[in-house]
C-alpha cells in the first residue's frame, strides 16, 4: 500500500468522523473467563483463546501467557501498525524493521513482600529499529508521529482514568 492508496481508504473515514464526531468514539472490549481449575484467566481475542495465568516470577509455571508480557505485546503491535501506517502516509520507505518493548517490575509489590515495592511497571522502554535511507529529520518525524498516533503507547504514558466495579453474577 502506498500513501495515495492509504490515504483513498482513510478519507471516508474521516470525512464521516470530521461530520459526526460521535461516530468517532467506538468502545472497544475486551472479556476474560476465570479457570475453574487454575490461577489462570481465560482472554478471547477474537482469533482464540488465549490463557492467561502466573508469572514463573509469582508460582507460575510459564504454560500460560503473562498479562505483564501481553501489554507489552499489545504496545509492539500497536506502535509498529502505526509507524508503518505513519510511514506509508509520508511516503518513508522502509526496507524492514522491528519494534521491540522492554518493562521492568519489581514482583515484590505484586506479591505483597515490600509495601514501598510498587505494583507494576517501573519503566518501559520501546525501541524501533528500522533499515531505510531516509534522512534523519524525516525519521524525527515518523519518530514524533508514531509516537502522537499510537494509541496503546499514548494510553500507557497519560495514564487515563480507569473504573473498576465488581457484581456477583
Amino acid at each position: 500500500m502506498d500513501a495515495n492508496e492509504l490515504r483513498a481508504l482513510q478519507a471516508p473515514i474521516k470525512d464521516r468522523y470530521k461530520s459526526d464526531a460521535k461516530a468517532a468514539f467506538i468502545t472497544l472490549k475486551a472479556k476474560g473467563t476465570l479457570d475453574d481449575q487454575n490461577i489462570a484467566c481465560k482472554v478471547e481475542t477474537g482469533r482464540a483463546l488465549a490463557v492467561a495465568g502466573l508469572h514463573p516470577a509469582t508460582g507460575g509455571t510459564g504454560m500460560e501467557l503473562c498479562s505483564g508480557d501481553m501489554l507489552l505485546e499489545a504496545l509492539v503491535a500497536c506502535a509498529g501498525v502505526t509507524l508503518k501506517a505513519v510511514a506509508t502516509a509520508i511516503e518513508i520507505p522502509l526496507k524492514s524493521g522491528t519494534v521491540s518493548a522492554e518493562g521492568d517490575l519489581d514482583f515484590r509489590g505484586t506479591l505483597g513482600v515490600a509495601k514501598d515495592a510498587p505494583v507494576g511497571f517501573a519503566q518501559i522502554r520501546l525501541r524501533f529499529d528500522v533499515e531505510t535511507d531516509a534522512p534523519q529529520d524525516k525519521l524525527d518525524q515518523l519518530m514524533k508521529l508514531t509516537e502522537r498516533y499510537c494509541v496503546v503507547y499514548q494510553t500507557i504514558k497519560s495514564g487515563p482514568p480507569v473504573e473498576v466495579s465488581m457484581k456477583r453474577a
